[in-house]
């Protein structure tokens, strides 16, 4: 396990915002989101940042324009990204394909990727520096979809980093749209995944019908508490690290997925770290890729909003006495409840009930980002030395990353406050040594 160390601060010099358009006329139409798309909880929007090494082979060649000019070709495919959202009658969202563009962001940065270090994780440092907030451009009505900023770096390499609208796309879906434009940078011409909008799929019933248990809707009173009061920490997790917490599992259930585990091991660590009640509810949600659940499965290509926030609760008590085995076991439990009835019934909900948030009310939310491919995007200077969400500031994500040492693992973002770190990293690290309390929380607080 490594955690993230040292303050970086350095200077970034933007230019001014201009707006991306097609390369070519798209249609000018208006698109509907799926009522999966326009739910509360993805009226948001999400950071992403990738960290790019000087290439030799690329010697000569400006990052930004060879990603301005890719960008303007990859729009050509994915136009509703150019446009605008819209709200019509209750409250559902429509794209209005104007083909106004993307907004996009040149700058240069007096660092150098080495002098990032450890930090080349979550919490990043100046992560405001190089994905800038625009003033007027972060609404999630009538304003660019999506907001990008190239950073050339002191030593030749750069950082993409991407803000998105977050009901026009999940992890997947933006993943599939930076991999075009990464095939283009590098002289495709149409993309190699054609993109699929297919809304309709996962569009509410007529009459719409909820007929699945959704406690992720249920309303509850969340707690809330000041940024400045929380501390940002990532946790690597090599493979020495999940092999020593199989050990702590019993045999049957080692088949389960490493994000099953790792989420059943934070998740542990995490309520015994707030300190709750031993007869309090806690509350695990695990973000679920639904595209494979349906039948026939989503269109490859899909890339709107297929995901599911299914939840498990057990008593804060019951989750720190027992073994690990009894986490991973909720944790599978939870995620087994998605299927194609399942989502068509969160589409009927949001109908039926004015689209409302999921609650996190006791709640640890955790992403698997592994499989977005955001990785993957190469814009001919090879693969990002990171690249995932820029944050975690309500879900927790499981992303891949590569350390100092060579070893290929997950690290994970965790945000809590002071106190309940401290006793996050003790219970953590007893686990990686093999030896996990068993104890009673003592009730101090309901996060």
């Amino acid at each position: 396990m490594a955690t993230s160390s040292t303050p970086l601060v350095f200077k970034v010099h933007r230019c001014e915002p201009e707006l991306i358009a097609p390369a070519k006329p798209t249609p000018k139409e208006y698109k509907p989101l799926s009522d999966i798309d326009d739910q509360e909880g993805l009226r948001v929007q999400l950071p992403i940042i990738q960290f790019y090494q000087y290439n030799p082979s690329m010697e000569g060649k400006d990052p930004v324009r060879v990603i301005r000019e890719a960008l303007a070709q990859t729009l050509v495919f994915y136009y509703p990204f150019a446009g605008r959202l819209r709200e019509g009658s209750q409250r559902k969202l429509m794209v209005d394909c104007t083909g106004e563009g993307l907004m996009f962001i040149e700058a240069d940065a007096d660092v150098t990727i080495e002098q990032f270090g450890d930090a080349l994780q979550p919490p990043f440092p100046c992560l405001e520096e190089l994905l800038f907030d625009v003033p007027d451009s972060s609404g999630i009505l009538n304003c660019p979809l999506l907001l990008v900023q190239v950073t050339r770096l002191k030593c030749k390499g750069f950082i993409f980093a991407l803000r998105l609208n977050h009901t026009m796309s999940d992890g997947g879906g933006i993943g599939q749209f930076m991999f075009a434009v990464g095939e283009m940078a590098r002289g495709w011409l149409v993309p190699s995944i054609p993109p699929v909008w297919e809304r309709h799929l996962l569009m509410a019933r007529d009459p719409p019908r909820v007929t699945c248990k959704h406690y992720e809707y249920d309303e509850g009173e969340e707690t809330i508490i000041p940024n400045d009061k929380m501390v940002h920490r990532s946790f690597f997790f090599g493979p020495m690290d999940v092999s020593t917490l199989w050990k702590l599992v019993p045999r049957h259930i080692r088949k389960y997925s490493t994000f099953d585990l790792l989420t059943a091991c934070l998740w542990r660590c995490r309520t015994i770290a707030i300190q709750a009640d031993p007869e309090e509810e806690v509350r695990v949600i695990c973000i679920v890729n639904a595209r494979s659940r349906f039948n026939p499965p989503l269109p490859r290509g899909y890339y709107g909003n297929a995901i599911a926030y299914p939840v498990v609760a057990t008593q804060a008590g019951e989750l720190c006495r027992n073994p690990l085995g009894y986490s991973l076991e909720l944790v599978k439990q939870a995620k087994s409840v998605v299927t194609e009835e399942y989502m068509k019934s969160v589409a009927d909900l949001m109908v039926i009930r004015g689209r409302p948030k999921f609650t996190l009310f006791r709640s640890f939310l955790v992403s698997d980002a592994t499989r977005t491919g955001l990785g993957d995007v190469d814009f001919g200077w090879g693969k990002p030395v990171y690249g995932g969400p820029a944050l975690g500031v309500v879900a927790s994500f499981l992303i891949p990353y590569k350390n100092k040492k060579g070893e290929v693992g997950i690290v994970v973002p965790i945000r809590l406050p002071a106190q309940a770190m401290e006793i996050f990293v003790r219970e953590l690290q007893a686990m990686l040594q093999g030896k996990p309390s068993e104890r009673k929380p003592v009730f101090k607080s309901s996060l």
